[in-house]
């Protein structure tokens, strides 16, 4: 961490999953659930990130694979 930069390693479950909830937070009224607007830039940096890295995005059965990757996710009861 030398250069000042963090780096984040998620499965490609667990970036889908953070990508489409990121997706909602950003449309409803931010200020109700984050109190600092200074949480803005970084919140938009990873949302962009996932969106140019995660071609699922852009997938025709994309809700069955979020589907998918939110039921591998969820822990076993």
């Amino acid at each position: 961490m030398s250069d000042g930069q963090v780096t984040i390693k998620l499965t490609s479950d667990e970036a889908l999953v953070l990508s489409h909830w990121l997706e909602k937070l950003q449309m409803t009224d931010l200020s109700q659930v984050v109190d600092d607007p200074a949480v803005w830039a970084p919140i938009h940096r990873i949302a962009g990130t996932l969106d140019k890295t995660l071609p699922e995005l852009f997938a025709s059965d994309y809700d069955e694979r979020l589907e998918a990757a939110r039921q591998r996710l969820r822990p076993e009861n």
